[in-house]
């Protein structure tokens, strides 16, 4: 079975482990964190994160990668302080991610091999199998992940788009778990305090998915080995909690589905198996 750690979820810093819970091993998607919130935040989740196998980046923005270099530098201290032997886990990008050259980038390559995604494509890393998907965003490259347990259990995981890519449409069917972005509530991002400029942003195709949108995406998602869907990404100045939870609840009650509904958060951990 898969178990997904969402350590951190929004504008400010985003991460993520999705557990293998048989073998405790897992893979860490994004790191906009600091190393001490992704070890508090895995200890809480009873995941250790010296059990990591890879690296899973969505796209270049900082938010997702600006904690990576100095979090694997720490993981390697850890190991040295309790006497385990470690090797830290290979970073996996697109390669127009990698080209970017950012500074987080930089210094994830100096505590860790860095080797290229390819859309479509699986790469396997013990029982747990990965698939990235083209998604619509600002960024130099991005993508989703599709990834599934040899014992048959499926994640999908889609945030930081601006629209449903027909890709993503294909990788996100008939998963157990999934996790949705559902970023802003229209109405709040029209009459909030952000710049034209940057609410035009956030509002294209190549931004945020709204509530609405997130909403839309589900209905054509939905299927009966879901049981849960994480609602991801939230912007803490154009949407609310409560708000993302009805918007995706309201396409579940009305097909009578029972999956269930949880909202990630910025600042603590949301576990769901």
């Amino acid at each position: 079975m898969i178990a997904l750690h969402v350590l951190a979820s929004g504008s400010k810093g985003n991460a993520a482990v999705v557990e293998d819970a048989a073998t405790g091993e897992g893979l860490l998607v994004d790191c906009g964190v600091t190393a001490k919130a992704l070890i508090e935040r895995c200890e809480q989740a009873g995941f250790d994160p010296l059990r990591l196998r890879a690296v899973l980046v969505t796209h270049d923005h900082s938010d997702h990668v600006k904690g990576l270099g100095v979090a694997l530098r720490c993981l390697r201290r850890r190991a040295r302080k309790l006497g385990v032997a470690w090797q830290a886990p290979a970073v996996h990008a697109l390669p127009a991610v990698q080209a970017a050259a950012t500074r987080a980038f930089a210094e994830a390559a100096e505590e860790a091999e860095v080797r290229p995604l390819a859309l479509g494509e699986r790469a396997c890393f013990g029982a747990l199998a990965v698939t990235p998907f083209a998604t619509s965003h600002d960024a130099a490259a991005s993508c989703g992940f599709r990834i599934e347990h040899s014992a048959g259990d499926a994640l999908g995981y889609l945030t930081d788009t601006g629209c449903l890519t027909p890709e993503a449409a294909s990788a996100l069917r008939d998963v157990r778990l999934l996790a949705l972005e559902s970023n802003h509530d229209p109405l709040m991002l029209k009459n909030g305090d952000y710049p034209a400029m940057l609410k035009a942003r956030v509002a294209s195709d190549r931004g945020h998915l709204s509530n609405e949108q997130a909403a839309e995406a589900l209905a054509t998602l939905l299927g009966p080995r879901l049981e849960c869907v994480v609602a991801m990404h939230l912007s803490e100045n154009n949407n609310r909690p409560s708000i993302a939870e009805r918007t995706l609840r309201e396409v579940l009650d009305a097909c009578g589905h029972p999956a269930r509904i949880e909202v990630a958060a910025q600042h603590m951990l949301v576990s769901v198996r």
